[in-house]
């Protein structure tokens, strides 16, 4: 009896050695990635949102944080720039996301259902998306140039006068930085549509042309149903990158002329490293980051709805 007991203390021992050296194990993998996270993300996040309650110019060292409470967000619904920035960044997500998720999908269901060499096709749409910031505004930029630009010479060649002067234009300059958004994102969205195209079944689109469904009508009661979860993903992820675009305001216009372009984003950044304010910055980054997060709890109430059929 007593060996017994001995051979059943001596199992749970080594079962408890064995679950110890696995829980030493799991913790060694998550830890670099945790001290990662702990002073790349989560440390800097908290002290923004500290840094938020102060004024502080940082060329002035630490020395120079002076606590002023709630002023900085108080001071938000005070200031006309970011005012007209958080209007610049609606009217940006509610024209740029719906155009993309209607021009992806019917672009992609003509490649996917009567285009030969689809994957070709995908391939150069993608490319603008794929490349550098930079060389597609440099190249925009020239194609939009008002005097010398191609776009202009050819609206004056067919007998417009005046053409727009697009990105030097208070009211044409957003105008022209959406069109290029669209242009560059519209890859992406062509080629998740795809992926999610693979997938609707073939026979419904047979038993709909038998009963003498027109392609409009396959495309409006079969297409768009089926792909609703991809539709779902796109828009949400459009909707919280539309409300951080950065890289195209800052290489088209700096977010003039005036304020005429200037977004959430893009006012963060100048405010923090042009006009050295670093107390306010904080504040719009946080005034940013529940739009965001406000968008992120409407995804997970209708996730479910959304993606599950």
């Amino acid at each position: 009896m007593e060996k017994t007991i001995n051979i059943n203390a001596a199992v749970k021992h080594q079962k408890k050695m064995i679950s110890c050296k696995e829980t030493i194990t799991g913790i060694l993998f998550i830890l670099p990635g945790f001290i990662g996270f702990l002073f790349f993300i989560l440390i800097p996040v908290m002290m923004s949102l500290g840094i938020s309650f102060t004024e502080w110019n940082f060329l002035k060292g630490w020395k120079a944080i002076e606590f002023n409470g709630v002023s900085n967000y108080l001071r938000l619904f005070k200031d006309g720039w970011f005012i007209v920035s958080l209007k610049n960044n609606l009217l940006f997500t509610a024209v740029t996301i719906p155009s993309l998720l209607v021009l992806g999908l019917v672009i992609a269901n003509i490649i996917n259902r009567h285009c030969y060499g689809g994957n070709i096709i995908r391939v150069f749409i993608f490319i603008p998306y794929i490349s550098s910031v930079v060389a597609v505004c440099t190249v925009w930029q020239v194609m939009l140039q008002p005097s010398y630009g191609p776009i202009n010479q050819f609206l004056t060649s067919i007998g417009i006068e005046k053409p727009p002067k697009w990105l030097v234009d208070g009211k044409w300059a957003i105008w022209s930085v959406m069109l290029i958004n669209i242009w560059t994102q519209l890859g992406y969205y062509v080629a998740v549509f795809m992926s999610g195209l693979k997938h609707v079944p073939e026979d419904l689109y047979e038993a709909a042309q038998i009963d003498g469904a027109t392609d409009l009508r396959q495309f409006l009661h079969i297409t768009v149903p089926m792909v609703r979860p991809t539709t779902f993903f796109l828009a949400i992820m459009g909707i919280i990158g539309s409300f951080k675009v950065f890289d195209l305001i800052s290489v088209l216009t700096q977010g003039g002329p005036g304020n005429a372009t200037s977004v959430m984003a893009y006012y963060v950044y100048k405010t923090a490293f042009m006009d050295f304010k670093m107390g306010y910055a904080c504040a719009q980054a946080w005034a940013l980051f529940i739009i965001i997060f406000i968008v992120t709890l409407v995804q997970w109430k209708y996730q479910d709805k959304y993606t599950n059929e």
